[in-house]
């Protein structure tokens, strides 16, 4: 088993910048890749991004190519997410989630997921 307790959310203005931090504990970190996702209120699950169990290799989303940026520490068993120029379509629930399939972009690839973390961007 693998916990992951994400943290970081808030209140922020359109432009302004968010890192989101998802703690893991449990089985070893390094052998995870891992990912971010985010759920608006009445919309699907939505891919973020993704990072390698080396950190070497990341994908994103089209939508926050260029803005997020993930980034993992596995000494401290923690994965970031770095959140800038965000926008209100950005507001949503946002999760961290563990796999042992490499990069993958699809929810159901995962197996362990946090509680989530709300990120709320006023216009």
């Amino acid at each position: 088993q693998v916990q992951l307790v994400e943290s970081g959310g808030g209140l922020v203005q359109a432009g302004g910048s968010l890192r989101l931090s998802c703690a893991a504990s449990g089985r070893t970190f390094s052998n995870y890749a891992m990912g971010w996702f985010r759920q608006a209120p009445g919309k699907a699950r939505e891919f973020v991004a993704a990072i390698s169990w080396s950190g070497y290799n990341t994908y994103y989303a089209d939508s926050v190519k260029g803005r997020f940026t993930i980034s993992r520490d596995n000494a401290k068993s923690t994965v970031y997410l770095q959140m800038n120029s965000l926008k209100p379509d950005d507001t949503a629930a946002y999760y961290c989630a563990a796999t042992t399939r490499g990069i993958v972009t699809t929810g159901w690839e995962y197996d362990y997921w946090g509680q989530g973390t709300q990120v709320t961007v006023s216009s």
